[in-house]
């Protein structure tokens, strides 16, 4: 079985590849129906010209329209990233938003959490739509939603589709203002995160939404900023904006070396998720960031809870544990994680895939730059560089996430029969999300993508032998069941 590490990376295109790019997408949308395939597990999000289209984008805004007026929630924020679609995508939206009687604050072109920020700090907004397609390719666009501060997923998304008028009901057409958040957003972090001592930094956007506000936000709390690929290009010229796929972060390793930074950052599409380099060009995994916030949370409040999801390191949890605090291990999901982040209270959470989230001295959301703002604030408390203060945590022996193609279709069914007949030997099984088998010397996790047609997998051991005996029981049980898929 070859494994598939991720998107390949584009070459770039020149000006009149995104001209054509933009063109095409004019011309091939008015034919386009509505399908269910659009809406997906933590969003809705499809191909600009293909699956989605300016018509489609205000027949959605119609049912949020009113999936927000049957929870009394009139005011609602609309924010875009940069892609070439996002205004044409954003105006019809809000079109819909505002037919639907929605009174509409449009805050532009923003990172993600800049979108829930607005639900939390302007008067009466509790709701929002976020216009992006967030790291996938540039022909892509979509939407992420929040009603009364939650985002939604699953059967919610679903009840958006549900909730698409026949036509256009007859009402009053809602207001519509715009508002610039940037500064306001800027400030409230610049104004609780003091580092002690100013970093060298380099932070890499791919090109993405992040690519002002990331590095202002960064020299506003003191660092020295090196910017690489911040300018806003919804073509993506340089890489991919998906930090959780290593070739992509190259450039970002290379910087770093060269200028001898402290520490290099790289943010996705839209600014949810951040990656991380040291000074030696290690990528410092998800799960092993989060051990450093979970650390500095627990020397000030002892006891508290720390949620990760299924793809995490064991050896968070014992390092959560042994420092008193209470680790839980829960489903993927940005939009799960933040639902039981307000179930249980958790002030602090995180994936494997790069999204972070404080309900410490923040509001709960993901946010890749904040993140990195909490990051520059504990490395500059010590004395010690990137490289030695994360070698202090434990680590295994580990792969990264690893995708194997299955048709959407049958993905669950994969699953189910894994949990059903796969031979996993024995080790303590836990399937709340996919299955994940821990033994005493390693574990090993297989799960349904909820956002595309594969399957992900990842294996960890305490040494190399360990890891290759669990990877390779996993594998061979996976096999068995797609040889009766073909």
């Amino acid at each position: 079985m070859v494994p598939r590490w991720g998107w390949l990376i584009s070459s770039g295109a020149s000006e009149r590849e995104k001209s054509d790019l933009t063109d095409s997408a004019n011309t091939r949308q008015e034919a386009i129906a509505l399908t269910d395939s659009i809406f997906r597990a933590y969003d809705i999000r499809g191909i600009v010209g293909e699956t989605l289209s300016e018509d489609i984008a205000r027949q959605i805004g119609l049912a949020i329209a009113k999936l927000a007026g049957d929870k009394g929630l009139r005011r609602i924020a609309v924010a875009r990233d940069g892609r070439l679609s996002a205004p044409r995508m954003s105006a019809a939206l809000i079109s819909g938003l505002r037919r639907g009687g929605c009174d509409v604050v449009d805050i532009g072109r923003v990172p993600t959490p800049v979108l829930y920020f607005a639900t939390f700090v302007l008067d009466g907004v509790r709701a929002g739509v976020m216009v992006t397609g967030s790291h996938n390719p540039p022909d892509y666009n979509g939407f992420k939603v929040v009603l009364d501060r939650k985002a939604l997923f699953g059967e919610q998304i679903m009840e958006i589709r549900r909730s698409i008028p026949d036509r256009d009901p007859d009402v009053a057409e809602g207001s519509l203002e715009e508002v610039d958040l940037a500064e306001e957003y800027l400030q409230r972090i610049a104004g609780d995160i003091r580092p002690r001592r100013p970093l060298r930094v380099v932070v890499d956007a791919g090109n993405g939404v992040t690519g002002e506000l990331g590095p202002e936000l960064l020299r506003r709390i003191g660092c020295e900023v090196d910017e690489l690929h911040t300018r806003i290009d919804g073509t993506f010229p340089n890489h991919h904006p998906d930090p959780g796929v290593p070739e992509n972060m190259t450039d970002l390793i290379r910087r770093v070396g060269e200028t001898g930074a402290d520490i290099g950052f790289g943010f996705d599409g839209d600014g949810d998720r951040v990656g991380v380099v040291t000074p030696q060009g290690e990528l410092i995994y998800p799960d092993h960031l989060m051990m450093a916030y979970a650390e500095e949370l627990l020397a000030r409040r002892p006891g508290s809870q720390v949620i990760f999801d299924v793809k995490c390191t064991a050896n968070l949890a014992r390092m959560v544990r042994r420092l008193g605090g209470q680790p839980e291990m829960y489903k993927t999901g940005h939009s799960l994680i933040k639902d039981r982040m307000q179930a249980t209270g958790a002030p602090l959470a995180g994936e494997m895939s790069g999204h972070i989230f404080f309900a410490d001295r923040w509001y709960g959301f993901d946010d890749g730059i904040y993140a990195a703002a909490r990051l520059v604030e504990i490395l500059a408390a010590r004395d010690e560089d990137a490289d030695v203060f994360f070698a202090r945590f434990p680590r295994d022996h580990s792969t990264p996430e690893i995708s194997i193609a299955v048709p959407e279709e049958h993905k669950f069914r994969v699953i189910e029969e894994l949990v059903r007949e796969g031979d996993f030997g024995e080790g303590e099984r836990c399937t709340l999300d996919g299955i994940r088998v821990d033994y005493e010397d390693g574990w090993g996790l297989v799960r349904a993508s909820n956002t595309s047609p594969k399957l992900v997998a990842r294996y960890e051991g305490r040494d190399a032998g360990s890891l290759s005996r669990i990877r390779e029981r996993f594998e061979r049980s996976i096999d068995r069941v797609l040889e009766r898929l073909d």
